[in-house]
């Protein structure tokens, strides 16, 4: 059975930067990085792209096996977790083979969430979370007339995107009443809705699927609204969310809600275990409660202190909860959030729409969320202004009318 030191499980952001924070504090301690995954390290981000062809699989890792080597780090790819004995310190693996650790990062991602739709069972359909994902999709838009996408949020407006670009006609169909509503409110969204209309994708909001049914001996399929209206499509895609990948920790002790619940060092409940990433559920910097947050630089922060504390940093900084933060370039154009931007209740809210689309928003003086679309902001500086909780009544009015403008001169006022 192998033993090592430290056990890194999943392979993604979260995994790549608690290995280095390890290494920065300890350069000897034997480590290996088990992952599900056939490939080097790549990022879920670049997906789209590979869908596109603007990139080739080949061309989007993260790491390559010398840095593996450099860092005397295991690689272990086509090996996933299957189960977590706590007590004996073992992670038992779907090759069979078994691995002995002293101290342990769940760093397992996310998956796609199928909705339980009737009939989606005996239909071929889609997801788009890997590499193997990006390249079968790509491979069936050269066949295909007729796409119909579940879900409008990043990943399904991402694809239809690339689809409609590739000459499919495509349908995306999103429960929610404008598309990506967990990141833009509804002025917002129809800027993004528009470019998607303009490039001839049809849009179906607050509709909700209640049976697929195959069509032509399975080689295409009819998707049934609430509604009664009926939608053909020869290549579907499921795009309707993710869930964290936790079900190979049941009887671990390992304390699970909706992904694995850390403390501030992102230790779990089981002593020397650790988890970050998508998988994580930790603090939310604005509700002070424990919640998933999906993104890329929460991954890295989260990666970044659980290896320092897995490392004993004599000095170990606690999380200070997560705060959304999103990029979104489609059709030429470009959409940014961060923080509470799509707020409603109980905030003050200043609209901008000269050029492009601005929103701000305020709680007791203090910005708690800003989102554009074609008007770019300064995000590092807007996000030091959320998390610092900075007092803006002296200056609001100017914050409003000229935001980057005044928030970089109250940043440099504030880190003299």
């Amino acid at each position: 059975m192998p033993d090592v030191k430290y056990l890194l499980v999943g392979s993604s952001h979260a995994a790549l930067e608690a290995l280095r924070s390890i290494r920065h504090f300890d350069a000897d301690g034997s480590m290996a990085m088990i992952t599900r995954d056939a490939y080097l390290p790549y990022s879920p981000t670049i997906l789209p792209y590979v869908v596109s062809g603007r990139s080739k699989p080949d061309s989007v890792l993260l790491r390559d096996q010398a840095f593996f080597e450099a860092n005397s780090c295991t690689f272990v790819p086509n090996a996933c977790a299957t189960g977590l004995n706590a007590k004996a310190r073992t992670l038992s693996l779907s090759t069979g083979e078994s691995w002995r650790y002293d101290k342990l990062l769940i760093a397992t991602g996310a998956a796609p969430a199928i909705p339980p739709v009737k009939g989606i069972e005996t239909v071929k359909y889609h997801v788009l979370r890997t590499l193997d994902d990006a390249k079968g999709l790509r491979s069936a838009m050269g066949g295909a007339r007729h796409a119909v996408v579940l879900g409008a949020g990043l990943v399904g407006l991402h694809a239809a995107e690339n689809m409609a670009e590739a000459g499919l006609s495509v349908s995306v169909v999103e429960m929610q009443s404008h598309v990506l509503p967990g990141y833009f409110d509804a002025k917002a969204s129809e800027r993004i809705e528009t470019a998607f209309a303009g490039h001839g994708v049809k849009l179906f909001l607050q509709a909700k699927v209640v049976a697929v049914e195959t069509d032509d001996g399975g080689h295409s399929c009819t998707v049934h609204l609430e509604d009664g209206r009926a939608l053909k499509a020869d290549l579907l895609l499921v795009a309707t969310g993710v869930k964290p990948v936790t079900s190979w920790l049941d009887g671990s002790g390992v304390g699970v809600d909706r992904g694995v619940l850390v403390d501030e060092t992102m230790r779990t409940t089981v002593e020397d275990v650790w988890a970050a990433g998508d998988v994580a559920q930790a603090m939310d910097f604005h509700s002070g409660k424990r919640a998933l947050i999906g993104i890329i630089p929460t991954a890295v922060d989260q990666g970044r202190i659980a290896g320092s504390a897995m490392a004993s940093d004599p000095y170990p900084r606690a999380y200070p909860g997560g705060i959304p933060v999103n990029t979104y370039r489609f059709f030429g154009h470009v959409a940014l959030s961060i923080g509470q931007a799509a707020a409603t209740e109980g905030v003050e809210v200043a609209i901008n729409e000269t050029d492009g689309y601005r929103r701000l928003v305020l709680c007791d003086n203090r910005l708690i969320g800003y989102a554009s679309v074609d008007e770019p902001f300064d995000v590092g500086i807007m996000g030091e202004l959320i998390r610092r909780k900075v007092d803006l009544g002296q200056c609001k009015d100017s914050f409003i009318a000229k935001p980057v403008e005044t928030g970089r001169r109250l940043m440099s006022e504030q880190w003299r």
